[in-house]
């Protein structure tokens, strides 16, 4: 299966960069490249990729507001950050614009690959270091505590498993799992799948 992606990068010399990285694997291809978070939202309608590789400081629209505009649009649309920005800030504002996943320019071109691979996959994707902002960082405000069945999907969620593949593993209906995990999101204190496992993490409540 080829992974057809949109490069949302301000930088020139960047762009051609990831294009030249990405064009040497037989299961990518470059559909289109913008230089700014309008022409990424504009791009994403017209060309309908797999995937946006989307970096955070652009002109017009930042990555975070252009990820909403798509993701308003297009809920099922996967969107990777690619920044060198690491900070608290940055990264919610970014995971909860609907980013699935959060990488540093830093990355091994394997671990660029691998990201997204997984991302395309529905998984969730953090560089190591955002993830362990993540988990230092956010704490969950809910004091009730979660059910045997929202432990399990909780566990699922952290294995970036869809809610349809949610309701095959536990033999539910998907509406049924879309009630647990908005439950799990309100005792968490979360904001999104990603937020509640990073929280379900630090808390001990599963392992990734």
């Amino acid at each position: 299966m080829t992974i057809r992606i949109l490069i949302a990068e301000d930088q020139r010399i960047v762009r051609e960069g990831l294009r030249a990285l990405l064009e040497d694997e037989a299961a990518v291809e470059i559909v289109g490249e913008a230089a700014d978070g309008q022409q990424a939202v504009e791009a994403y309608a017209r060309l309908q990729p797999d995937l946006v590789l989307m970096d955070l400081q652009m002109p017009v629209l930042d990555g975070p507001e252009a990820t909403r505009c798509i993701r308003e649009s297009f809920p099922n649309a996967r969107i990777l950050v690619l920044t060198t920005y690491a900070t608290d800030e940055f990264i919610f504002k970014a995971l909860r614009a609907g980013a699935q996943g959060y990488m540093l320019k830093d990355a091994s071109s394997d671990e660029l690959l691998a990201a997204i691979r997984a991302v395309h996959s529905g998984q969730t994707q953090l560089s190591p270091a955002v993830a362990a902002r993540l988990v230092a960082g956010v704490g969950g405000s809910g004091t009730e505590p979660l059910t045997p069945r929202e432990r399990e999907v909780l566990t699922l969620l952290g294995q970036g498993r869809s809610n349809g593949e949610i309701a095959s593993a536990l033999t539910i209906a998907e509406r049924t799992v879309k009630v647990h995990v908005q439950n799990i999101l309100g005792k968490l204190g979360a904001t999104n799948r990603t937020e509640a496992v990073s929280i379900a993490v630090k808390q001990g409540l599963i392992t990734l």
